[in-house]
C-alpha cells in the first residue's frame, strides 16, 4: 500500500489506526468507580486505504469502532472497521475504490453505481444493537459484546432510505426518532421521519419535503414536538451538473426550522424563518407551555464546505467557530420569527448531555473547546461544563500536547439526578502517540481524572460516541 499524504486530515491523530486489535486488564491511574460499569462506544473516519487525490474530505473515511467496556474497576478495549460493503468490495482489491472527496473525482470504474456507506458518523446503542451510522445511508448493526458486523439494516424492509447519525432515543418509552435527508433520491428536498420501538421495529413512517434541499446533520426532539433544522448548506442538482461543488454555503436561502407535533403528522409541520446560519449539533430541545426552547452550538457559516460559486471557505471547524446559543420558538404567536439568545462567549462544539434528559428541561451541557492554540484540523482541547440553571462555566484541560474527544456522560444510576455521575472522554497523547480514557466528576469537571485508562494504542479523533450501562 501506499503512504498517506501529508494533508491534515489523514495526518497526526487523524491519521488512520491500521489494525485491529483487542487489550485486557489496561493500566489504570486512580481508581476506576465501582458504580461505573457499561460500555463506551466511540467512531469516526478511519481511511482503510490512502485517498484517490488531495481532495480528501474527513467526512469520507470508512468508519472504525472503538470500544472501553468498564466492569467492575477494570478496563478492556477493542475496535473494529465496520464491515460495509464498501469495507469488503476495497479488502477484496486491496486499495481504494471509493472517492473521498465529495465532488469532481469519481471512484474506480468497478464500484460505479454501487452504494457508499462509509458508517463513521455515530454509533448508537438501542434495541440490544449497535447502529452505525454515517447519515447518507442505511444504519449498519453490530454486536454490542463483539463489535462483530451484522449487516445493513432496512427494518425488516419497512424504510429502506438514509438515516441520520443522530437519532433521538426517548428514554421513557425507549423509542428511537429519526429523520432521513435526501429521502427520495440525490439532491432531493425530500425527507423522511420514522419511529422504532425499544425492539427496533419501525411503527411509523412519513415524508415532507423541506424549503430546499441541504445538508441536515441532526434535529431535536421534545416530548411533545419534533424540531427539523434546515440551513443553507444547500445541495443543487443544478450547479452540481454545472460542476460545481455538491455542498456549499448559499446564504440567500436562510434558516428555516419546521416544528412538528409529535401526536401530529408531518402535514402539521410550522415552519419559522431565521438568518442564513449552521448548527451541526444542538444541545438539547425542550417544551414548556405554547413554546419550544432549542440549545444549540451555531456557526456563522457552514464549516468544512466551500461558497456556492465553488471559492474557498474555512477548512477547519475552528476558523468561524460555533457559540452556544438559546432558539425560543412561540407556537402561540402568529409570527414566523423566533428568539436568539447567546448564552456563552466560549467557542464550543460536540454539545451533549445526560441523554436519560433528551427532549426535557435540561440544567447541564457539556462540550469540546479549543483553549489552547489551534492546530490543522483543529482538534479539542478542553473539556466544558455549562450550568445553564446558574449561567456558569467550568473546565478542565489535559494539558500541553493532550487534546480531548466529544464528551459522553455516565449517569452513576438509571435513577439518579440529571448529570449525577460521569463524565467520560478519549485524551490523545501526542508526546506519547496513544490515547487515555479519562474519567471526569460530571459536577466537577475542574477537579480532573477520577481515573484513567492508559491505552495501548491511539483512537483517531473521530466524531460521536455513547455510553451503553451494563
Amino acid at each position: 500500500m501506499k503512504p498517506f499524504p501529508g494533508l491534515a486530515y489523514v495526518s497526526g491523530n487523524f491519521a488512520p489506526l491500521l489494525v485491529e486489535c483487542d487489550a485486557a486488564d489496561i493500566v489504570i491511574e486512580g481508581e476506576m468507580p465501582c458504580d461505573l460499569n457499561g460500555a463506551l462506544y466511540r467512531t469516526g473516519p478511519n481511511p482503510m486505504f490512502p485517498p484517490l487525490a488531495a481532495s480528501h474530505h474527513w467526512f469520507l473515511g470508512e468508519g472504525m469502532v472503538h470500544a472501553l467496556f468498564v466492569e467492575d474497576g477494570r478496563v478492556r478495549y477493542r475496535n473494529r472497521w465496520v464491515r460495509t460493503e464498501q469495507f469488503y468490495e476495497q479488502r477484496k482489491a486491496g486499495r481504494r475504490l471509493y472517492s473521498t472527496a465529495f465532488g469532481g473525482e469519481a471512484g474506480d470504474p468497478s464500484v460505479a453505481g454501487k452504494p457508499r456507506n462509509v458508517a463513521n458518523t455515530n454509533i448508537v446503542p438501542h434495541g440490544g444493537k449497535l447502529y452505525a451510522l454515517d447519515e447518507g445511508s442505511s444504519p449498519v448493526l453490530m454486536e454490542t459484546a463483539t463489535l462483530d458486523t451484522i449487516g445493513s439494516s432496512t427494518f425488516d424492509g419497512r424504510y429502506k432510505g438514509p438515516m441520520t447519525a443522530h437519532p433521538k432515543v426517548d428514554a421513557k418509552t425507549g423509542e428511537m426518532l429519526f429523520f432521513g435527508y435526501m429521502a427520495a433520491g440525490p439532491a432531493s428536498p425530500d425527507i423522511s421521519f420514522n419511529v422504532v420501538d425499544a425492539s427496533g421495529k419501525i411503527t411509523r413512517s412519513e415524508m415532507f419535503k423541506a424549503p430546499y434541499a441541504s445538508m441536515v446533520h441532526d434535529f431535536a426532539v421534545t416530548d411533545r414536538h419534533v424540531v427539523f433544522p434546515i440551513f443553507p448548506a444547500t445541495i443543487d442538482v443544478q450547479r452540481i451538473m454545472k460542476g460545481g461543488p455538491v455542498v456549499a454555503w448559499d446564504p440567500e436561502q436562510g434558516s428555516h426550522i419546521g416544528i412538528m407535533p409529535r401526536d401530529g403528522s408531518t402535514s402539521d409541520i410550522r415552519w419559522f424563518k431565521g438568518p442564513a446560519v449552521y448548527v451541526y449539533h444542538p444541545l438539547n430541545a425542550y417544551s414548556e407551555g405554547d413554546t419550544v426552547v432549542v440549545d444549540l452550538c451555531v456557526y456563522p457559516r457552514v464549516p468544512l464546505f466551500p461558497n456556492a460559486d465553488g471559492s474557498r471557505a474555512p477548512a477547519d471547524l475552528a476558523d468561524a467557530p460555533a457559540h452556544l446559543e438559546r432558539w425560543t420558538f412561540d407556537l402561540a404567536a402568529n409570527t414566523d420569527q423566533f428568539k436568539r439568545e447567546k448564552l456563552d462567549d466560549m467557542a464550543t462544539e460536540f454539545p451533549r448531555i445526560d441523554d436519560r434528559w433528551t427532549g426535557r428541561k435540561h440544567r447541564h451541557g457539556y462540550t469540546g473547546a479549543i483553549v489552547g492554540e489551534k492546530l490543522p484540523g483543529s482538534p479539542f482541547d478542553t473539556i466544558v461544563h455549562f450550568d445553564l440553571a446558574k449561567g456558569k462555566r467550568t473546565t478542565w484541560t489535559p494539558g500541553a500536547g493532550s487534546f480531548v474527544m466529544e464528551p459522553v456522560v455516565a449517569p452513576r444510576s438509571a435513577d439518579a439526578p440529571e448529570a449525577d455521575g460521569y463524565v467520560l472522554t478519549l485524551v490523545y497523547r501526542s508526546d506519547e502517540n496513544r490515547s487515555d480514557l479519562v474519567v471526569l466528576d460530571a459536577q466537577d469537571v475542574a477537579r480532573g481524572p477520577i481515573a484513567t485508562a492508559e491505552l495501548p494504542v491511539r483512537v483517531p479523533f473521530g466524531f460521536h460516541g455513547n455510553w451503553l450501562a451494563a
